[in-house]
């Protein structure tokens, strides 16, 4: 099986009249199909998911926005990846495709990932092109082709669409972060590729919102965002696409992977910024 058994994602419609603010998770799906020659523990594997983010969002559609959350795990493979960003290091042979790996194909994380974090091999073997390419077209696709059709049919409802990218990231810096291991993290990261994937004053509304309730917020410091804001965010279009990465320090026992007490408070607060959020679409709405 190389699709999870109910689909790549799951899609919650607004339950009040819709705005053009459109959410996504696309790191928060654990599925991983039995059977994978794994030099790792599916535990370890699954160190790279943003757990829970999709049900830190889990309010955006009582605010009339559209919110998309994959299904599968990343470490089976990343929707955040062009499909030509494949390592040719994973591969036993040709890729029978276009192929255009980028600088995280060369530190094991293309659009299937070669190694963990700390450098070990995820795999037995080398994969063949095919199991490759079933992945990528399972689930990456489906899932990129789902946000695209969500991101134009509110642009063209509306004129205008709001792009949040949802993502978590640990406290400290792994050996292959950015910044250097043992890096502490902000609470909040934004990220709109230095300015490309959105106006800057709806990254100044999402940075001034949650500075307000007191989280350490920077911009582009270390995440400027990767590929799902690059394709998706036109400013001068009206197609503004940010990335938000919360700490997971915020909500979550790194070491157990358990949500903690400051689940229920980052929730709350980001239903306060969905609301703000929320607000700031409509108005934009022609």
């Amino acid at each position: 099986m190389t699709t999870p058994p109910n689909g790549p994602f799951v899609l919650v419609e607004p339950q009040v009249a819709s705005v053009p603010l459109v959410l996504d998770s696309p790191h928060s799906g654990d599925w991983i199909p039995a059977g994978l020659p794994l030099a790792v523990s599916e535990w370890d594997l699954r160190e790279s998911e943003d757990s829970f983010v999709d049900q830190l969002w889990a309010e955006a559609p009582a605010h009339g926005a559209t919110l998309l959350a994959a299904t599968f795990s990343r470490a089976y493979v990343d929707p955040n990846r062009h499909a030509g960003d494949v390592d040719p290091e994973l591969l036993d042979g040709p890729w029978p495709h276009p192929m255009s790996p980028s600088g995280k194909a060369r530190i094991g994380k293309a659009v299937v990932w070669r190694t963990l974090e700390d450098g070990r091999p995820i795999h037995t073997r080398r994969l063949a092109a095919a199991e490759v390419a079933a992945r990528i077209d399972g689930c990456l696709l489906p899932y990129q082709q789902a946000l695209a059709a969500l991101i134009d049919a509110a642009h063209a409802r509306h004129g205008v669409c709001f792009h949040v990218n949802c993502h978590s990231m640990r406290a400290v810096a792994g050996p292959m972060g950015e910044g250097g291991s043992g890096t502490a993290r902000a609470d909040i990261v934004l990220g709109d590729r230095d300015g490309s994937t959105c106006s800057a004053e709806f990254t100044a509304l999402v940075r001034d919102t949650l500075s307000g309730f007191g989280y350490d917020v920077r911009i582009n410091d270390p995440y400027k965002g990767v590929e799902l804001v690059r394709v998706s965010g036109d400013p001068a279009r009206g197609r503004h696409s940010l990335q938000l990465e919360l700490n997971k320090r915020l909500y979550m026992d790194e070491a157990t992977r358990r949500r903690t007490a400051g689940f229920d408070v980052l929730r709350r607060d980001l239903n306060r910024l969905l609301a703000t959020l929320a607000d700031h679409a409509r108005h934009a709405s022609r």
